[in-house]
């Protein structure tokens, strides 16, 4: 393996989207996810250009990986979202916006909003309707934009689940009560934007 190898995107190109050891194709979503992780790092600098930023970028690849594993495994491991949560209220530190005391209730009111919602909707209908890990993740996310954004981090993800409800139908594919639908990953894709608007333009409400 060569150092060229060892570059996102172009190593893909220059292998041809193939293993430069053994041949084998490499999935798509890799590449996918290299180019996402270089426009989040990219518009969280130009949004913040200095330490603000490397911060943002940091929120957005978190993001990026829990989304792509959800998307692809229904799967939002613990160690990431505390992670997530643990740097979102230590970052208060360097960015005064929100404060750590917007970013701690941020943290408790998202959690317990998804998981009383999760609580009731097993109690009323017997079975599971939102994944252990989603309240985990939008209290990681008000760890970083404050509790005053998590409804529209909520509206985002809705308005994103249901286009891709609708994309599903296009495409022929049965779309009911019990389909599985990834709420991490709707919820992640609309935090970051939100991140960015934060910062560009201050308080999102």
């Amino acid at each position: 393996m060569r150092a060229a190898d060892l570059i996102p995107v172009f190593s893909y190109a220059l292998r041809g989207g193939k293993c430069a050891k053994c041949g084998a194709r490499i999935d798509s979503d890799h590449l996918v996810i290299e180019l996402g992780a270089g426009l989040i790092g990219g518009l969280a600098l130009y949004a913040a250009p200095n330490v603000a930023g490397v911060a943002g970028a940091i929120f957005g690849w978190f993001l990026l990986t829990l989304a792509a594993l959800d998307a692809k495994c229904h799967w939002l491991p613990d160690r990431l979202t505390l992670s997530l949560a643990l740097v979102g209220l230590a970052v208060s530190i360097f960015v005064d916006q929100p404060d750590l005391l917007e970013r701690v209730i941020g943290g408790a009111s998202g959690f317990l909003a998804l998981f009383l919602i999760g609580w009731g909707y097993h109690l009323l209908r017997g079975r599971e309707g939102l994944g252990g890990g989603d309240p985990k993740l939008l209290g990681a996310i008000g760890c970083w934009l404050g509790w005053s954004a998590l409804p529209l981090v909520l509206l985002g993800a809705a308005l994103i689940g249901l286009l891709a409800a609708v994309t599903l139908r296009l495409r022929g594919q049965e779309v009911a009560a019990d389909t599985a639908l990834p709420l991490g990953s709707f919820m992640a894709i609309a935090a970051f934007p939100l991140w960015l608007i934060q910062t560009m333009g201050g308080s999102l409400l």
